[in-house]
This record gives structure tokens, sequence and C-alpha cells, in this order.
């Protein structure tokens, strides 16, 4: 980028280290439940007998609802009139349901049959997804609106990603302390004591953006759709007004080009992650470890906890690179980077060398690392260019669709990671005797669909059309039209 199209960013635009810091403890949250769930789901199979097939639809099925919920979700925040604002209060409400629901989910009975902990687990997750997206949606939301700066926007973001991946520094380690015979029985109990505690720390984390950060441009949403009510009949059929405004809106989403761009990539470098992170373990325990699922689940928390501090340096350093080459090539840079990570798995997964699997895991980092860095800072620019064609603040709408595909990334995930071990054969009671044709396809699977994916994903990302100087351009349209509000 050259620096006639390159803007310092102005004091009031910045955003105070602690408000940042407190916006990032809401992706701790996000993170730390997805996280979670992903990773606790495998007692489903390994502690309850589960078939792999069933875990994975009782995982993937909720996140179907999401296509409704979650934009609902959106315009109801976008939409709000409150004294507290369009986000808060869902922000402080969802972070307390959704804590309490994820604790009451693993409390699973004991000797039931395999269809009843299908339906128990389904049930349940349809409940937690719609708690988890009363929190979520308002939360992303609220973040696209805390500058209108081009710049700040990333070193927002990279706040937030490096404070959300705290979550994945602890979350490798769930497996194994759910099998701790100091503290558990079983691995069932252990997941119902895990399950606890994770609520706990969601509860009461998830509510401090809600008391401590607020809403910039709520005041410009209001003038907006003021103007806009002015157009319309004062009195009438309100509720038929709002499903058609939902709709009209949710349409308009999704034919913006940019946005789509945005959406493709963060499907299939998530998807990529999701499936490895949901796989994974089953690699480590059967290929390298010959079906020891403590030493297994060990190193697979050494991969983990590498993974997760090797993001923490990732993000830094790319929240410094895209102020300075530009947020596109900075995606281009990471995504090529996490792809020779998922490529070395091949070669690093050695039964002889156990301690050569951690050395992916740095350069993997660098896939969400960069992704959730930049998407939002990039959403957020989307929001702008839609808000200079449409008249509205509609950072809700967009959020929760673009949250909708994350979390469809991971439901395809964790449905495809069950349907794919079946694939390959694998039989949990044969334990560490699997079949040479299993090993083998489960090496494949794991190493290289995210290493295709991410390619896909650099390409969907090359026609990204909002640079720097065109954002600069928008906000300043954006502000001339807005006048003293």
């Amino acid at each position: 980028m050259s620096h006639a199209t390159h803007y310092k960013t102005a004091p009031e635009d910045r955003i105070p280290i602690h408000q940042k810091l407190i916006y990032g403890l809401g992706a701790f949250v996000n993170n730390l439940l997805a996280a979670a769930i992903g990773g606790m789901v495998i007692v489903l199979n390994l502690g309850l007998g589960m078939n792999p097939a069933l875990v994975g639809l009782a995982s993937a099925l909720p996140r179907l609802t999401d296509a409704f919920t979650d934009p609902l979700m959106g315009y109801i925040s976008d939409n709000t009139r409150t004294r507290w604002g369009r986000r808060r209060p869902y922000i402080f409400v969802g972070a307390i349901a959704v804590g309490i629901i994820y604790a009451l989910l693993w409390q699973l009975p004991i000797g039931k049959s395999e269809t009843f902990y299908f339906w128990y687990f389904l049930s349940g997750s349809l409940i937690f997804y719609l708690a988890y997206t009363v929190f979520a949606t308002p939360w992303v939301a609220l973040g696209y609106e805390l500058t209108p700066d081009y710049h700040e926007r990333t070193r927002l973001m990279g706040v937030q990603n490096f404070t959300g991946q705290l979550a994945y520094v602890v979350a490798p380690w769930f497996l194994l302390i759910m099998q701790q015979k100091v503290w558990f029985d079983d691995m069932i109990e252990g997941a119902a004591g895990l399950a606890i505690v994770i609520g706990v720390v969601v509860a009461v984390i998830g509510v401090l953006p809600a008391i401590f950060l607020r809403e910039r441009f709520k005041a410009v949403a209001i003038s907006e759709a003021e103007a806009k009510l002015k157009q319309r009949e004062s009195n009438g059929a309100i509720i038929l007004r709002g499903l058609k405004n939902f709709f009209s809106g949710f349409a308009t989403t999704l034919k913006f080009s940019p946005f789509l761009k945005l959406c493709t990539a963060t499907f299939l470098v998530f998807n990529g992650f999701m499936l490895v992170a949901s796989f994974q373990f089953y690699v480590i325990i059967y290929y390298v470890f010959a079906g020891d699922k403590v030493a297994g689940a060990e190193y697979a928390g050494y991969s983990g906890t590498l993974g997760a501090i090797s993001t923490f340096c990732v993000i830094v350093f790319i929240a410094w690179l895209g102020t300075k080459i530009g947020k596109r090539r900075t995606f281009y840079l990471t995504t090529a980077l996490s792809m020779v990570g998922y490529a070395l798995k091949w070669v690093c997964y050695n039964p002889e060398i156990p301690w050569l699997l951690l050395l992916p895991a740095p350069l993997m980092a660098f896939g969400l690392g960069g992704l959730f860095t930049l998407m939002p800072s990039m959403m957020a620019d989307v929001v702008d260019a839609d808000e200079l064609n449409t008249h509205e603040r509609r950072e809700g709408m967009y959020g929760s669709i673009y949250w909708w595909v994350v979390k469809l990334g991971m439901a395809a995930a964790l449905a495809a990671g069950g349907f794919l071990l079946n694939a390959t054969g694998f039989d949990v009671d044969l334990g560490g005797d699997q079949s040479e044709r299993t090993i083998y396809l489960m090496r494949i699977f794991d190493a290289f669909i995210p290493f295709v994916a991410s390619g896909i994903a650099i390409w969907a990302i090359a026609t990204f059309s909002i640079t720097e100087e065109k954002a600069h351009e928008i906000r300043l349209q954006l502000e001339a039209r807005r006048g003293s509000v």
C-alpha cells in the first residue's frame, strides 16, 4: 500500500487498552464455550460408547436452528431501544443464562440407552445454543461500533483475539482433566464437574462487557431508524412490518458481495481447523500412541497449549502487519503459513518420535490467529459500506450471519468428523489394534482436508474490494451525511 493511502488514527478514534481487554473477555467466553463443547463431546463416544456418527449428529443438528435464531437475534439487537443501549442488556442476560445451561447440559445420567443420550444431548444443546446466541450476537455487534477507524479496528480485534486465545490454552487439557482419578471416578463424572466450573467462569466474566463498555453508534442508529419511520405509517401492522424488515434486511445482507467473501473464507478456514480439533485426538491416540488414551491426551494437551501460546505471538505480529501492508495481504500470508503446518502433520505425527507432533502447532496457529484478527476488522468496514448503501446500522445482522457461518463450520466439522471416522473403519473396541487402512485414512483426513480448505479461502478473499483508501472514503461520506449526529 502506498504512503498516500495510509491514514493515521486520530486520538479520538483510539480505544483505551482496558476497554479493549474488557471487550476481549467476551472473546474468551465465546471461545471457551466453543472449545469446551467441541472438545468435551468426545465423552459421548469414549465415555458412553455412543456411535461417532450419532455424536456428530447430536452436535451438528442444533446449529441448523442458528440459521434462523442468529439473524433474528441480530435484527432484535439492531432494533432494540433501551436506556442501556441496543447490545448490553442481551450480553448481560445471555452470559448468565448460557453459563447455567452449559453446566446442566453435562450432568449426564448413568446407565441409559444410546437413544436416550442422543435425545438428551440434542435437546439440551438446542437450549444451550439459543442462550449462546443471546450473548454472542450482541457482543460481536458491539465490537463493530467501538471505533470508526480502519486501523484501530485491527488493533481492537487483535486484542480481543489475543485475550480470547486464553481459552485455547486451557481447553486442550479438558480431556485429561476429566480422566483424573484423584478428582473423578470416571470420564462422565469428570465432564459433569468440569462443566460446572466452565459455567461459573462464563457467567461471571461474560457480563463484564455489558457493564463497562458503551455503544458508540447508538444515537446514529436511532436517528436513522426515526428517519425511516417518518416515511411509514405511524399506526398499523407493527409485527408484519417487523417481519418484512427482518427478511428484507436478511436478503440485503446476503447479497452484499464483500460480506459473502468474508463468510466464505471464514467457513473454509475455521471448518478446516474444527475438523482437526475434533479429529486429531483420534490420530494422536490411535496412531502416535497405539491406543493409549492418557498418553495421547497428554501430548494433545502439549500440542494444543503450544499452538495457543504461539497464537498469542502470531496475533501481535498480525495486528502490526495488518496496519502496514493491509488486511487482505496479511490474510494471504497467515493462511499460507497455516497450510504448511497442516501439511507437516503427515511427517511429524510419528509414533517413533512422538514429540515431533509439537512442530506443526506454531505454524497452524497462523490460521485462526489471522482469521479472527483480520476478519472482524474487515467486517466492521463492511458494516460501514452497508450503512452508506442502506442508511441503516446493522452490526447485529452482519455479525449474526457471519458468526452463524462460524458455528455452521464447527457443526459441519463435528458431524463430518463422526462420519469420516466411521468411513475410516475405526472401531473403539479394537483400541490400539486399528487396521492399517484405518490409520492411513485418519492421517489423510487430518492433514489435508484443512490444507485444501485454507487454499480455497485464499482464492475467495482475493477480490475483497474494501481497501484502506476505500474505507476512508466511506467514512467521510457517512460522517458528512450524519451531520451533528
